[in-house]
């Protein structure tokens, strides 16, 4: 197992981090997590090396915690660090986050979080968290050794990214960042500059959901054509690591085999790690994946509001993913969602509103048309 300093916190941590939301369930179906199972893969992650895990309170109907307290019984949790995130939806004031606060603590049987995360903040929700009180909650939780680490993970735009990590003094950041998305949320730009200022940054998402962890026919000719032959999940982690920024990539394991499988990549990998040859064939990748991509849209919303309620943004956005990473739109949480509440294409009627508003000029009408039909295969 690799091992790297976590920017200014000067601590050495695995760069696998085992992340514990996508745990099976029990067998019998009366349960969200078989425990035995998990149990046993945390174990085996940790006696492997692992020295990072990676939990949150409404993880896998609030039950992740508790099960991760289990794991870490018999001496484990000495062996590690825990970094779990505060329920932003259910905090009301400075008393609320001390008892969930508490209640992490209870469900993880420890004394102290390592790493405690505002969990998926905007600047909206930062401005209003500073307003009750949550800088000033989280430096006494240090004062009072109940955390170790003031922290905040993020899906939003750069701008505020950049914002909200200058606008406090923290200890670490968790981002989405693959070889995907150098130009989407913080992106790039976000994890060069957490680097500058030496604010550690683990990664999430770093398989896009897993959606990077097979390769459609065209992506995968690329990587069979190089003369060293790695699957798509390590040339991803390759591609993550190399980055002396990235301090901890999470990985979410299901069955021991992948636990193994990750094991051995992350003994592999190190800043710095890849060849010209390979950088380039990472860029040729991206380029074989946008090459799939089935309209520009950028997700501006100039188109919004639809006078019709069609969410016409998320729609080319289920349609492109579906072309890029051959998702199932049956299985996208975006398209169940668009179809559930009633913002499909099917109830466009073609008044031109948003394509007078595009300013990408894109054939926005004609484009719902072909995406209903392929999504919906009707």
């Amino acid at each position: 197992m690799k091992y790297r300093t976590m920017g200014k916190l000067n601590i050495r941590s695995s760069a696998f981090g085992l992340g514990c939301m996508r745990f099976n369930g029990a067998a019998s179906g009366d349960s969200v997590i078989d425990e035995q199972k998990a149990v046993s893969l945390i174990r085996r992650a940790i006696d492997g090396g692992v020295t990072y895990i990676d939990t949150a309170y409404v993880y896998l109907s609030k039950t992740s915690e508790i099960v991760l307290g289990k794991a870490l019984r018999d001496g484990y949790r000495d062996r590690v660090t825990i970094a779990t995130k505060m329920p932003l939806e259910a905090v009301h004031d400075r008393a609320s986050m001390e008892v969930l606060l508490e209640e992490e603590l209870n469900k993880l049987q420890t004394d102290h979080i390592d790493f405690y995360l505002m969990h998926g903040i905007n600047r909206e929700k930062w401005e209003s968290f500073k307003a009750i009180g949550a800088p000033e909650f989280f430096d006494d939780m240090k004062k009072a050794g109940k955390i170790r680490y003031k922290c905040f993970s993020f899906h939003g735009p750069y701008d505020q990214f950049e914002y909200i990590l200058k606008d406090n003094d923290w200890d670490m950041v968790q981002i989405q960042y693959n070889f995907m998305d150098v130009n989407n949320q913080a992106g790039t730009r976000g994890l060069e500059l957490a680097g500058s200022l030496g604010i550690p940054v683990v990664i999430m998402e770093g398989l896009l959901g897993g959606r990077l962890a097979s390769a459609p026919d065209n992506v995968q000719a690329l990587y069979d054509a190089f003369p060293v032959r790695r699957s798509p999940v390590e040339w991803a982690f390759r591609w993550l690591c190399n980055h002396p920024e990235v301090s901890v990539v999470l990985s979410g394991c299901n069955e021991a085999e992948q636990i193994d499988e990750n094991l051995r990549i992350f003994d592999t990998v190190d800043s710095g790690i890849m060849s010209p040859e390979e950088r380039k064939l990472m860029d040729d990748v991206r380029a074989a994946y946008l090459n799939r991509t089935k309209i520009g849209c950028t997700g501006c919303r100039y188109c919004m509001p639809c006078p019709n309620g069609v969410n016409i943004p998320g729609i080319f956005s289920v349609w492109n993913n579906v072309s890029l990473y051959n998702v199932n739109p049956e299985h996208d949480w975006q398209f169940q969602g668009i179809r559930r509440n009633g913002n499909g294409a099917d109830q466009c009627v073609g008044c031109g509103a948003c394509e007078a508003a595009c300013p990408q000029h894109l054939s926005i009408i004609e484009g719902l048309q072909a995406a209903w039909k392929n999504l919906t295969a009707e």
